[in-house]
């Protein structure tokens, strides 16, 4: 069994905050896998199960708020002796920006509620994934910040996000983390499996143009620039007339 938990606030009051993001991702998780069964309260939480891959997976949103998000994670952990390596956290991160995304086994809370009542009922050595919502700028505006609802415009990263997390949300279950984020990588920033950008007119493929070539006359194929001088015909000379005698005086030749 694997436990993929999304933190947030219960409660229509806080669906659309930014605090809430985990809850929106194990929802999408929900919605787009008919494997889970409905929703139902059970571990101070609500919880699905169903299969991702080849594993038997439970979607958890604790109802404890926050700030206890860790009894319900214990609870459940504790009733399907899993260990903390079976188990994903799914969160907000303040200091990721939006739409950016990072995955890690392991340490601190940073700060969050979430993660450190999660701590200190199994320990710190759970995977997250660890969604940017940006930073407001100034620490006194945090708390209004992340309770505060994404805006409209924010759905033109957020929903792309949340469903290639669903989508891929089997490398999660198996654990394989570095295919998920290269997954997620591919699909949310696309310029870097490009490799030097679109494809030029009339250029070569992998967006390099082909250098002009100089002209060169039929004879002159295969060789090089000193032999071509070499092998040129030296031009006539005139034989008399004021220029012919300079000529000679210049070269000391004698008539």
């Amino acid at each position: 069994m694997r436990l993929i938990i999304g933190l947030g606030n219960p409660g229509a009051k806080y669906e659309r905050n930014r605090h809430n993001i985990g809850f929106m991702a194990v929802d999408e998780i929900h919605r787009c896998h008919s494997s889970f069964s409905p929703w139902r309260a059970r571990f101070q939480a609500q919880v699905s199960e169903g299969r991702l891959g080849s594993e038997k997976v439970l979607l958890v949103k604790p109802s404890t708020y926050m700030n206890e998000s860790g009894r319900a994670v214990g609870e459940a952990m504790r009733f399907y002796k899993v260990e903390p390596q079976d188990i994903v956290v799914i969160y907000d991160e303040l200091d990721l920006p939006p739409a950016k995304f990072r995955m890690k086994t392991g340490g601190g809370h940073g700060g969050h509620n979430g993660l450190r009542s999660i701590t200190a009922h199994i320990g710190a050595d759970y995977r997250r994934l660890r969604l940017g919502i940006g930073h407001p700028g100034d620490k006194k505006l945090v708390s209004n910040y992340v309770l505060g609802d994404f805006a409209k415009a924010d759905a033109d990263w957020l929903e792309p996000l949340l469903g290639e997390i669903a989508g891929n949300a089997d490398l999660l279950a198996e654990g394989k983390d570095s295919q998920f984020a290269n997954k997620l990588t591919l699909a949310l920033e696309p310029e870097k499996a490009k490799r030097g950008g679109p494809r030029p007119a009339g250029g070569e493929q992998g967006g390099k143009t082909s250098a002009p070539k100089s002209p060169r006359s039929p004879g002159a194929k295969g060789q090089s620039h000193i032999r071509q001088a070499r092998q040129a015909k030296a031009p006539e000379l005139p034989k008399s007339g004021p220029m012919a005698d300079m000529l000679k005086k210049l070269l000391g030749q004698k008539d």
